[in-house]
C-alpha cells in the first residue's frame, strides 16, 4: 500500500522528536517458535498482547470515511499497544481533517504517540497544520516517545530523491516494571526494493540503540522472505508466521503487515483479524517479556 497520500508540496520540517498528545537477500526469517524460552532468567515473564493495523487513514475497503468503524476494529483486538499507519492528522477533506491520532486514543482511553511523516502548512489561513504518518497507542505508561528519521522516497515533490525523512516511531513503555521498546513503521511501498533495504538498515541502526525487550510492527509493503526484509532477522523474530495474510482486507493475497520481536520474547500466540476497516487486515500477538532476576 503506497505510504504517501500523494497530494500537496511537502514542506521541510523534520522533527527528532514530536510528542503529539499522551493520553489517559533471501534469508528465511526465524519463526517465534525458536528461541521461543527466555534463558538464564528464573522471574515470571510479563504478558503483553501487540497488535499493527494500517488504518487507510479511516476509510475502509469501501473507501468510506468511518473512523467509529477503525476504533471497533482496534477495540476488538484487546491490545495493550498498537502500532498504526496511514494516520492522518488534520490532513484534508477525506478524513474530515480530524485528528485521527487524538481521536481514537480519546475512543479507546489509550495514551497515543504520533509520528508524521509529512508535515505541511494548513489548507486555510489559522488551521491546523496537515500532518500523515505512524503512531503508537498504549495502555502502559509512555516513559519516552521519538520520531526517528530514516530514508524515504518522497511523495509530496515531483521527482523526489532518497534522503532522511521523519516517520519511525519509537515509544518506551513499563509493562510492569518491565522498560520494552516499541517501534511502528511503514516501508516504501515502490516496486524498486532498494528504498525498502535502505530503511531496514536505517532501522536496525536505531533498533541497536535500544536496550531491554523490543518490539517492531508495521506495515512492510514486503512479505517476510523478501530480499530486503532478510537482515531483520539477524536481530529479530516473525511473531506471526502462521498468523494469516494481511492485504488486501477481503480475500488477502499477501502477508505484508508484520510483528517482530527481540530475542528473549516468547510468542504464546497471533492472529489477523477479518475485518474491512481498512484496506489491511490487523495482526495481533500475545507475548511474554522476560523479567531480568533481581
Amino acid at each position: 500500500m503506497p505510504q504517501g497520500p500523494g497530494r500537496p508540496t511537502r514542506t521541510a520540517r523534520v522533527a527528532a522528536v514530536l510528542l503529539a498528545a499522551l493520553l489517559s537477500l533471501t534469508a528465511t526469517p526465524a519463526t517465534a517458535a525458536e528461541d521461543a524460552t527466555p534463558s538464564g532468567s528464573g522471574a515470571p515473564a510479563v504478558p503483553l498482547r501487540v497488535a499493527t493495523y494500517n488504518i487507510h487513514a479511516g476509510a475502509g475497503e469501501d473507501q468510506v470515511f468511518d473512523l467509529d468503524r477503525t476504533a471497533a476494529a482496534l477495540r476488538d483486538l484487546r491490545a495493550d499497544v498498537i502500532g498504526l499507519q496511514e494516520v492522518d492528522v488534520h490532513w484534508g477533506e477525506r478524513s474530515d481533517f480530524t485528528d485521527e491520532a487524538r481521536a481514537l486514543a480519546e475512543k479507546l482511553r489509550m495514551r497515543v504517540f504520533f509520528a508524521p511523516i509529512y508535515d505541511l502548512d494548513p489548507a486555510a489561513e489559522g488551521g491546523e497544520r496537515r500532518q500523515y504518518g505512524v503512531a503508537v497507542l498504549s495502555r502502559h505508561p509512555v516513559l519516552h516517545a521519538e520520531n526517528h528519521e530514516i530514508t524515504r522516497l518522497s511523495t509530496q515533490t515531483p521527482d523526489p530523491v532518497p534522503a532522511p525523512a521523519p516517520g519511525f516511531a519509537e515509544i518506551v513503555i513499563s509493562v510492569k516494571g518491565v522498560r520494552t521498546h516499541v517501534y511502528s513503521t511503514h516501508l516504501d511501498y515502490r516496486a524498486d526494493p532498494s528504498i525498502r533495504a535502505a530503511q531496514v538498515d536505517d532501522m536496525l541502526g536505531i533498533l541497536a540503540d535500544g536496550r531491554g525487550p523490543g518490539v517492531l510492527v508495521g506495515d512492510f509493503n514486503a512479505e517476510p522472505s523478501a530480499p530486503e526484509l532478510a537482515p531483520l532477522w539477524h536481530t529479530l523474530r516473525d511473531a506471526a508466521p502462521d498468523a494469516g495474510l494481511t492485504y488486501p482486507a477481503i480475500a488477502p493475497q499477501k502477508r505484508i503487515d508484520l510483528i517482530t520481536v527481540s530475542d528473549g520474547i516468547t510468542v504464546t500466540g497471533a492472529r489477523t483479524h477479518a475485518t474491512d476497516a481498512s484496506d489491511h487486515r490487523p495482526v495481533v500477538a500475545d507475548l511474554r517479556l522476560p523479567r531480568e532476576d533481581r
